[in-house]
């Protein structure tokens, strides 16, 4: 209903009481009084523990249909057949729910859950259904199964204590193999047994990987269930997050299934094996399991009979592993030489956040060794509260790291004394763009301060590579240029940097201009911009075919250019002669000459042509014909064959 107020929803539910003659339910009125916005969904409607019979749930109606709930609890209502199927039918026409609770309702019997069934299958709004301890027998599983498994929006369903071995689990995981929604399955206190309901869960995990948290606690899996549920897991390429397995009766004997299994689990994060009589060996089986999974960042094992033993063979588990977060030791008789292994592992461990232990010391039969069970104690918590704080930083890190590679638009400038190297640090993606770096990754600086992109982990090089010769240090070969020449705002320009993504090494130059308000006052623009881009130019790319030697290093190494490479040398000030340039030769050199390190002559053609006069473009050219003219013809023969064998080495 559009347009309804609270005195109207009030006035239709007091009618509707005296008309079929039921009493009014003042806990439900005063929830009615404290509506507020009444057009999206209200966060609550709370009925626990009040009774309903037929009529009282057939006076809801007037409520259902005038306001919908994100959710409706209805836990311990007393409902029947009659008053259950009226109200699954009203919460199902109405949409009136996102959550519904009906746990603790005993007595729905068949119809009720036909009319739940039909709720689930046909609410596209429903996603949440808790039914605890309302029992699903042999005569009412096939309609829920039903709903289950043609289309269903539910995505969390919890069936505790809901009588459901034998028949009932059958039914249930044959239809959810084919379910594709729901996330959560919660089947605890069911009575499962390890042979029928065990299997039949293992084959629920063989082929459905969309379920994310299963929970068995407090079952009857035994070692052979676990046999069966381990087959299954062995199928969860990605899916199942969660586990729980708490108090299913699980020995050593299943710890080496488990830990057979746990290599080759690629999406289980948390793994809950409390109150099982496991053991020092059942630990010791699963540890190989452990430290060859690449996913478990959380493991339970309170109340699992370990002593010392065993929590010597949980630390050498976790002082190898670089993704543990939370590690539960609870009711374990850990004394100090447990105690003693597990401080030891933390402080070669920088991951574990929370490690729990048991508050008050165990008796020793020597006393002294009780404070230093408490000094242990007191180590363990500070190593975990050290990781704490590692975490953080590197998640701050991070999300630095992803606001700079997540820019646009970059604006250069020349870089400080103090090196860029320090700038990618600070989070900047400027400090060496037009060295094809990646942003966010760690330059290495040589002697001669220039910036070397520190090698990816693929060893792909970065098929474009900008470098900046424009203003040489005659002595040492660095673009570094002295106090005196430090940039005012005049030497800034805006490039625009477009890369396929953060898993290759590849940026390339789309955009380089000039800030519009310094464009008219730049005299000799390639002689002052000393950490700018050179814009590429579809008319010299001839330029790549004379490789420049680079400048020697201060202990008179020259350093290596990395190969499959574009070297674009600066040219030299407006000042130099025209006449010893000719443009159309250039042109015509640049198609017909291939580029030395394979790639093709479209690729730097296709390069935007910058926005500059013809003087500066007669200028390259010039640049081009000087080096053309000062090199020897068979030195430039022999570099350009190195050159082509380097890259044909390190393909792109």
């Amino acid at each position: 209903a559009r347009n309804v107020t609270v005195d109207e929803i009030v006035t239709a539910y007091k009618q509707a009481c005296q008309k079929l003659n039921c009493k009014q339910i003042p806990k439900l009125l005063m929830q009615i009084q404290e509506f507020e916005d009444l057009a999206p969904r209200i966060d609550r409607l709370d009925l626990k523990g009040e009774k309903l019979d037929y009529k009282a749930c057939e006076a809801l109606e007037e409520i259902f249909k005038r306001v919908q709930f994100k959710i409706i609890d209805l836990e311990q209502t007393s409902l029947d057949e009659d008053g259950a199927s009226a109200l699954f039918d009203m919460i199902e026409y109405y949409e009136s729910a996102t959550h519904l609770n009906i746990s603790f309702n005993k007595h729905i019997g068949t119809r009720g859950w036909q009319a739940a069934a039909c709720m689930i299958r046909k609410t596209n709004c429903l996603q949440y259904l808790d039914a605890r301890n309302t029992p699903l027998l042999d005569d009412s599983a096939p309609f829920v199964a039903r709903a289950l498994r043609i289309s269903s929006s539910l995505v969390v369903l919890h069936l505790e204590n809901a009588s459901l071995s034998g028949r009932p689990l059958v039914l249930l995981a044959s239809a959810l193999k084919m379910n594709m929604n729901l996330r959560e399955l919660y089947l605890a206190d069911n009575k499962l047994n390890g042979l029928q309901d065990s299997s039949q869960l293992g084959n629920l995990l063989k082929f459905n990987c969309c379920i994310q948290i299963l929970d068995l606690r407090n079952n009857h899996i035994l070692d052979s269930g676990l046999a069966y549920i381990c087959e299954g897991l062995k199928e969860q390429r990605r899916g199942l997050v969660t586990l729980v397995l708490w108090n299913n009766q699980l020995t050593h004997a299943g710890m080496a299934y488990l830990g057979m299994t746990l290599p080759q689990t690629q999406s289980l994060e948390t793994l809950n094996l409390g109150h099982n009589p496991i053991g020092n060996e059942g630990v010791r089986n699963l540890k190989s399991g452990l430290i060859g999974n690449c996913s478990v960042l959380r493991l339970g094992l309170a109340s699992t009979k370990l002593t010392c033993e065993g929590a010597v063979a949980v630390a050498e588990f976790f002082a190898e592993s670089p993704r543990l977060l939370r590690l539960d030791l609870r009711e374990n008789e850990i004394k100090t030489g447990g105690l003693m292994a597990l401080s030891l592992a933390l402080k070669v461990n920088h991951s574990l956040l929370r490690l729990d232990l048991d508050r008050e010391p165990k008796k020793e039969s020597v006393k002294s060794f009780i404070e230093t069970q408490k000094t242990l104690l007191a180590e363990i918590q500070n190593s975990c509260k050290r990781n704490f704080i590692l975490a953080k930083e590197k998640e701050e890190k991070e999300q630095k790291l992803q606001q700079s590679a997540s820019m646009p638009e970059i604006t250069v400038t020349e870089p400080l004394e103090e090196g860029p190297a320090e700038d990618g640090r600070d989070g900047n993606a400027a400090s060496a763009p037009e060295e094809g770096e990646e942003a966010g990754e760690t330059p290495t600086a040589s002697e001669n301060g220039n910036v070397e992109p520190a090698e990816d982990d693929r060893g792909d090089p970065p098929p474009l590579h900008i470098t900046d010769e424009l203003q040489r240090n005659a002595s040492t070969g660095s673009p570094a240029a002295s106090p005196a020449s430090a940039p005012s705002q005049g030497n800034e320009r805006r490039i625009s940097v477009s890369s396929p993504g953060r898993g290759r090494k590849i940026f390339v130059v789309t955009r380089v201009e000039i800030l519009p308000e310094q464009a008219a006052d730049a005299t000799c623009p390639w002689e002052d911009a000393d950490a700018t881009v050179k814009p590429a130019e579809p008319q010299s790319p001839a330029l790549a075919t004379k490789p420049e030697l680079p400048a020697p290093q201060a202990n008179g190494a020259v350093p290596e250019s990395a190969a499959g490479s574009l070297t674009v040398p600066a040219a030299p000030s407006a000042s130099s002669d025209p006449k010893r340039g000719d443009p159309a030769a250039c042109e015509s050199t640049a198609h017909d000459t291939p580029l030395p390190n394979g790639l093709k002559m479209d690729f730097a053609q296709a390069l935007p042509e910058a926005s500059l006069d013809s003087d500066r473009k007669i200028g390259s050219c010039t640049a081009e014909h000087e080096l053309s003219c000062s090199k020897n013809e068979q030195e430039l023969e022999e570099l350009l064959l190195e050159a082509s064998q380097d890259a044909g080495q390190e393909p792109l």
